[in-house]
Parts: C-alpha cells; sequence; structure tokens
C-alpha cells in the first residue's frame, strides 16, 4: 500500500462514518501561545473539544502534519520522527455519546471503528494475532478503564484475550496539547512488526517495553479538563480523538519493521547513502546517522515552507529549525560527507516527494532552499572558527583518557567548551 492509499481510505472510511473531512491545518500552532508547533492531530481543534460549535459538525476526521521535538533523542532509531503525519477522527460531544448510549460516538464506536478500519479486508486487512492494545491502568485522577478492556474483547470476538495491557498515566492518558486544556484516559494499537509469530499471550508492560510492538493508532477519550492548579475536572462534553501514525502504519502494511524504508523516506536515504558512500542498514551509528538527517531536513522543510515563512534563527521556532539543521549537518560530518551545500539537495527531494500531498511546499520551494543553503554556510563557518581555536589549545593538551573526543584530547574543561559555544557557537556536542 502507498501513502497515498492510505490516506484516502483512512478518510474514505470515516467519511462513510458522516465524518466532514478537514484539510491540515498549519504547523504552526494559531491558538496556544505555550507550544510552538502543532504537535499532534488535536491541537487546532481544541476551542471545540471545549465546546464551541465547529462548522464542519460533531464528527470530523483529517491528515495533519505534525512536528514533535520532545523525544528528538529518540529519533535516529526506526519508528519515531520529529516531523509526522496524523491521520486523527475526532467527536465533540456527538449527541448521546453522554450517557453511552443510542447512535452516539464515544468509547464503543470508536474502538469498533478502529478495529474495523485495521482488520476488515475491505479496508487495512491487518493481520489480527499481530494486534494487541493497551488500556489505563488507573490512578488518583481516574479508575482503571475496564470499560475500553471489555468494548476489546466483545469486538475482537476474544482474538484480543491476553494480548491486553494496563499501562500507567505516562504510557495511557494523553493531553492537555499545552500545559491546560482537555484530556484523558485512551487506548492504544499496536502491531507486532518481528519476522518471527507475535506471542499468543503477552506479559504485562510488555505493550511499553518491547520494540517489536510498536504503536500506530491511539484512541483518546477526552473527559477530563487539566486546570492551572494542576488538577482535573470532569469536561462539559466527552469527545473523542485519535490518531494514527501514517508511516508506523505504513511499514506496518507493508511488512517492515523500519518506517525508513518506506516510500516516505527512501529517496532521502538514497540519497544520502549517495553523497556519503555509506550504505543503509550496514552499520548501526550509520544507520542512525542517515534516519537523523533524512528526518531533520525533512522537518525542517516543512516548518520553512509554512506560508509564514519561519527561517532558522536564535529564537522560537527559528531555534527548531536551525537546531535540526545544524544537527543534520554533524551527522553529514559524522558520515563523511564532503559535497559542500548538500542540505539543500535533500530538501529538494523532500519537496518533490510530498508535492502532490502539501502543495504550500512546492509553492514555496526557492524559499525554503535559499534558507537552507544559507544556515549550511553559516554553520560551515562556525564549525570552521570552532576547530581553529580547537588547535590553538593543542599545547595545553593532558593526559589522553582513551577517547577521540576533543575533551581528551585536548584536556579542555566544561568552562572552555562553554566559551567555545558563546563565543563561536560552536556546538558542545562535537566537543565531546
Amino acid at each position: 500500500m502507498t501513502a497515498n492509499e492510505l490516506r484516502e481510505k483512512f478518510l474514505n472510511f470515516f467519511k462513510s462514518k458522516e465524518h466532514a473531512i478537514l484539510p491540515s491545518a498549519s504547523l504552526i500552532q494559531q491558538n496556544d501561545p505555550t507550544v510552538l508547533f502543532t504537535t499532534a492531530g488535536m491541537h487546532p481543534l481544541v476551542p471545540y473539544l471545549m465546546g464551541e460549535n465547529h462548522p464542519g459538525g460533531k464528527r470530523v476526521a483529517n491528515c495533519k502534519k505534525c512536528i514533535r521535538t520532545v523525544d528528538i533523542n529518540e529519533v535516529g532509531d526506526a519508528t519515531h520522527h520529529t516531523f509526522f503525519e496524523m491521520l486523527g477522527n475526532w467527536s465533540f460531544g456527538d449527541p448521546d455519546a453522554q450517557n453511552g448510549i443510542g447512535a452516539g460516538y464515544f468509547k464503543r464506536e470508536a474502538i469498533e471503528w478502529s478495529w474495523e478500519f485495521l482488520t476488515s479486508l475491505e479496508w487495512l486487512g491487518l493481520d489480527k494475532k499481530r494486534l494487541a492494545v493497551s488500556v489505563f491502568a488507573g490512578d488518583e485522577d481516574a479508575p482503571c478503564d475496564e470499560e475500553a478492556a471489555d468494548i476489546w474483547l466483545k469486538v475482537s470476538a476474544g482474538e484480543l484475550e491476553g494480548r491486553i495491557d494496563y499501562l500507567p498515566k505516562n504510557k495511557n492518558w494523553w493531553g492537555p496539547a499545552g500545559k491546560t486544556g482537555p484530556c484523558g484516559p485512551d487506548t492504544e494499537m499496536f502491531y507486532w512488526v518481528g519476522e518471527n509469530a507475535p506471542p499468543a499471550k503477552i506479559t504485562p508492560g510488555d505493550l511499553a517495553a518491547h520494540p517489536k510492538w510498536v504503536e500506530i493508532w491511539n484512541d483518546v477519550f477526552m473527559q477530563y479538563n487539566k486546570k492551572d492548579d494542576g488538577t482535573f475536572a470532569p469536561l462539559e462534553q466527552k469527545n473523542v480523538d485519535t490518531g494514527m501514525g501514517l508511516e508506523r502504519t505504513l511499514a506496518a502494511l507493508n511488512g517492515l519493521g523500519d518506517d525508513y524504508k518506506t516510500e516516505l523516506f527512501s529517496n532521502l536515504i538514497s540519497k544520502v547513502e549517495m553523497l556519503s558512500g555509506k550504505i543503509y542498514g550496514a552499520e548501526q551509528d550509520e544507520t542512525r546517522a542517515m534516519r537523523i538527517i533524512a528526518d531533520h531536513i525533512k522537518a525542517a522543510t516543512f516548518i520553512i515552507g509554512e506560508d509564514k515563512g519561519i527561517t532558522p534563527s536564535n529564537t522560537d521556532q527559528g531555534y527548531v529549525v536551525r537546531r535540526l539543521l545544524r544537527r543534520a549537518i554533524r551527522y553529514g560530518r559524522q558520515l563523511g560527507i564532503k559535497e559542500k551545500l548538500w542540505t539543500k539537495e535533500i530538501a529538494k527531494i523532500v519537496v518533490h516527494d510530498y508535492s502532490q500531498t502539501y502543495p504550500e511546499s512546492r509553492k514555496n520551494v526557492d524559499f525554503i532552499i535559499d534558507n537552507i543553503k544559507e544556515e549550511e554556510e553559516k554553520f560551515e563557518k562556525t564549525l570552521e572558527r570552532g576547530l581553529k581555536e580547537l588547535e590553538k589549545m593543542k599545547p595545553k593538551r593532558i593526559a589522553s583518557f582513551g577517547s577521540k573526543s576533543f575533551m581528551s584530547e585536548y584536556g579542555l574543561s566544561g568552562d572552555v567548551l562553554f566559551d567555545l559555544y558563546s563565543t563561536y557557537g560552536f556546538p558542545i556536542e562535537m566537543s565531546l
């Protein structure tokens, strides 16, 4: 299945369930000053989750561009991304859902439709034996979600018996998107990406820890509002907020345990292989570097390509763009890329590959390329100045500590490293 086919199937499925189909909103969050980017599909919809009337009605769905940097240090494995697309469907207090009866839309409907879309041969047709789910284990703020677990057992006709995991709030509670706002317990769907057969039954905690169980979809039951004082109050209306990761689901559908082998990354990885002379998958550190380069330049391309025209800088969203690009350049050096101004070549592929789905990047391609090129030029000058200063410090070298780092070779203290950073902008990470 292609990415376009997956997007189309998802939206068509929920259109058949009376959802209005929305376009993707901007990556730059308009209504919440506490965040720099739209980090999830629900972010632009917070006013409607809080009770405002949406012009599309009580049920909507879309495919949404997102930027999330909170787990940037995990980018480099097979399933984490800074930029990703989230397929989502929502209910804004659909009538009759408040009491869990009638033709409403809350836990039962959300879970039934998730199972149908994932497993029906008409839609995705995923192997039921490779699916498992988690539910909220409960704490002082909200009870254990046995209701969701019971619904899963019923809709799966017992298929999920032994593959329901009860996880704590840090795993099975979503939101708020900012410091306050709508939130609630969630149930997450996992797919076994191992080449061997999945276990018939899971051990408690497996879905949070086992690398072969990959989360692909998350149904959030927004029943609470987190207030400024950190307490949780019931929302006046019950909402459903779901998010299916396009990249992870596409990998699962195509029998891949690595998102970076899908069409959404393959052209980028091929270009990095050509520039570096390295082979993806041959060596762990090099593979990780290739993933980071592909992810970071893709994310920077999309951010700069937004109509607001955010550019690399030292503040707010611009700082994130600068950090992403400079981190990609550092990993390019690690791979031995010698070509000058190579990052713009990766960005051109991003624009080309997404030109039909997100035409705003194609419209702003010259602006994107000019800014990425300029940032690489600036950073290369920064690196050259910093390296020259390091060379001047060579006579001050003290005993080596058996490492190839600048700190061990030159005997640099933390104060000196900070001075290099504050004076010349030389990244501390390149000195350790």
